[in-house]
């Protein structure tokens, strides 16, 4: 199964590719590095870059840039010299241009999504990573509740700018899978499919829009069930959406039974090895005989980019330090293993769908 094409990610890290005085550089970026984000948020959403970009390749003073805002002089100073220290700007006879990097930051979908969740949900917590890594605890969820003990609990209940962020990070790797992964489903023709960790009903709505016969059923938190409850609330579709709300880490609980479909999209990666064994276990149950667990998760190993590979990478600390403490995005091979070790077969591993997802058909051995 572990093909060449599936080992893609990997050829980014068999060599050490930078002369000494490079790498100690990027030792220097590393050492600064809570400097240099916050700089750059503070450059975008106090509309410096924008002014920049506006200025186009003539470019623009300091002062000039101070005369557009309520900023000081020393608040812009600080900051746009920063920002060449960064890459995010260049001057020539006294004017700022923004460069690619500082345009990415200022107008990418995927990079304000990345800071945004960053910012909102992670920043202040990661001061407790090292803590986390010790006790297996996501210490840095504190920071957002005292009373909570894994993330999801506090999702729906976090004040709107930063549920907001978290969504729209959530959202972007796999909105655009959707469209493409619908064709995949759907030709197994289910007519009943259970969406399990289901969150805002994203999906279950676009299989019942997209398909006129199938039924969906959301199983997920009591807390998140309310969020797709009002959410699914707005089509008319709608009524054939059902819910199944509970924990599903409590051994006692169950799924539904029945369906022709199973499917999680990135939710496994929510759960350490041991507790995806015990719910797929769970899932094997909830399907028919012939059924299909379909999967759609982002392995860092399967990216053809090293842009998604790091970020992904990165990601899993968001699990370590804040979510949950015990899980991560993870390598296909610890996956898979987990699958078959919950007695399921991998039928069809399909890579490259949408921004960097794959997708697992499993069928039950």
């Amino acid at each position: 199964m572990q093909t060449k094409e599936t080992r893609s990610s990997m050829r980014f890290y068999q060599e050490d590719k930078l002369a000494a005085v490079d790498a100690k550089f990027e030792a220097q970026k590393i050492a600064f590095a809570p400097f240099v984000f916050q700089a750059s948020l503070a450059l975008r959403d106090l509309g410096i870059l924008k002014v920049i970009e506006d200025a186009g390749v003539t470019g623009i003073t300091q002062e000039d840039i101070v005369s557009k805002g309520t900023l000081t002089n020393y608040g812009v100073r600080v900051l746009v010299e920063a920002g060449l220290g960064m890459g995010l700007l260049i001057i020539n006879d006294g004017k700022y241009t923004i460069t690619r990097v500082g345009y990415y930051i200022l107008n990418d979908p995927m990079t304000i999504a990345n800071m945004d969740f960053v910012q909102d949900i992670n920043y202040q917590g990661f001061f407790h990573l090292k803590e986390a890594i010790e006790t297996g605890k996501p210490t840095g969820l504190k920071v957002i509740g005292e009373q909570y003990e894994t993330f999801y609990q506090a999702l729906s209940e976090l004040p709107e700018k930063e549920k907001k962020s978290w969504l729209a990070f959530d959202h972007f790797y796999s909105d655009d899978s959707f469209s493409k992964v619908l064709p995949i489903v759907f030709r197994f023709n289910p007519k009943k499919m259970l969406d399990v960790g289901g969150n805002t009903g994203k999906w279950s709505v676009t299989c019942v829009n997209y398909n006129k016969e199938v039924n969906m059923t959301i199983a997920d938190l009591p807390q998140q069930i309310a969020m797709a409850k009002e959410n699914v609330s707005q089509y008319a579709e709608g009524n054939r959406i059902s819910y199944h709300p509970l924990d599903i880490l409590k051994p006692e609980t169950s799924l539904p039974t029945g369906f022709d479909v199973v499917w999680m999209s990135q939710f496994l990666d929510c759960f350490s090895e041991a507790e995806i064994v015990g719910i797929l276990n769970k899932a094997m149950a909830a399907l028919k005989d012939d059924g299909k667990l379909i999967i759609m998760e982002t392995f860092w190993d399967r990216q053809k980019f090293e842009a998604a590979a790091f970020c992904l990478q990165q990601t899993s600390l968001y699990f370590t330090c804040i979510a949950n403490g015990n899980s991560q995005m993870y390598h296909s091979e610890v996956f898979i293993r987990c699958i078959e070790k919950a007695g399921f077969v991998v039928e069809e591993d399909i890579n490259n769908v949408g921004i960097s997802h794959t997708v697992l058909i499993c069928k039950k051995k």
